[in-house]
């Protein structure tokens, strides 16, 4: 089970549970007019999550519809991010007196026409950008809603709120300069380079920083979010939402382990 969807059987059983109880509250949605059982459905919806499998593969495997995956994908996927939102921190829960590394890392997508607010030119395609903050040894403390590709770095977590009451400072790259966190030093205008000061001060905060990159890491091995995502533009934020949980969820059954 872990190869396929990044989870243990015991949390995958846990998901589907979790799945089921909502369901059986919805009345109906177990009923007999699905051709796979609850768990092989949400199974099916892990395993696109975690691979970004076409919907035709998963069908072949499955022995299904292309279309009945899409309708398996489209019915399940906010149903368990919704039953594991609790895992999920809010920026009210995270502790201000404990250090963060934070940066934004773009999911990308196909580029639809019409939406050139997808366009990231930091990273020359389009996605949506989503602010992912980790304490000090890596682990994700938090992650912010998704924005629109050309939002700044700065723009985002502005809006967010994360930075707001932080007392024992925020690490992060020059792209948030400006917003109170810990920053590299730029040179300044008419400046050739750096002094060695400065450049013992940005390796210092680099040697921080890099930690963050493992957090991202973590969130992009759902593939979902680390190649183009090509369900409609309408459904990504949910999806996006979604495999938060699903990781946020996935840390805290591991620790507990």
């Amino acid at each position: 089970m872990y190869a396929i969807t990044g989870l243990s059987t015991e949390q995958v059983t846990d998901i589907v549970a979790r799945v089921a109880a909502l369901l059986n509250e919805r009345r109906g949605w177990q009923g007999n007019n699905f051709k796979l059982g609850l768990f092989k459905r949400v199974v099916i919806t892990l395993v696109y999550l975690r691979r970004n499998h076409r919907e035709a593969e998963l069908g072949e495997l499955y022995d299904i519809d292309q279309s009945t995956v899409s309708r398996y994908v489209c019915a399940l996927t906010p149903v368990i991010g919704q039953v594991l939102s609790e895992f999920v921190p809010t920026v009210d829960d995270l502790d201000p007196d404990v250090p963060y590394v934070i940066d934004g890392t773009l999911c990308p997508c196909w580029s639809w026409a019409g939406h050139d607010e997808l366009w990231s030119g930091k990273h020359s395609t389009t996605g949506k950008n989503v602010q992912v903050a980790c304490y000090l040894d890596g682990t994700m403390a938090w992650v912010g809603d998704p924005e629109d590709g050309n939002v700044h770095d700065a723009t985002a977590v502005a809006r967010s709120g994360f930075l707001e009451g932080m007392n024992a400072g925020v690490v992060a790259d020059k792209g948030y300069i400006g917003t109170g966190a810990i920053t590299p030093k730029k040179r300044r205008p008419g400046q050739a380079e750096l002094s060695e000061q400065d450049k013992d001060y940005n390796r210092s905060v680099g040697q921080i920083r890099w930690v963050i990159e493992r957090a991202n890491s973590w969130l992009k091995n759902w593939n979902i979010l680390q190649t183009d995502y090509r369900r409609p533009l309408s459904t990504f934020d949910q999806t996006i939402a979604t495999v938060i949980a699903l990781q946020f969820y996935k840390t805290a059954q591991d620790q507990a382990a």
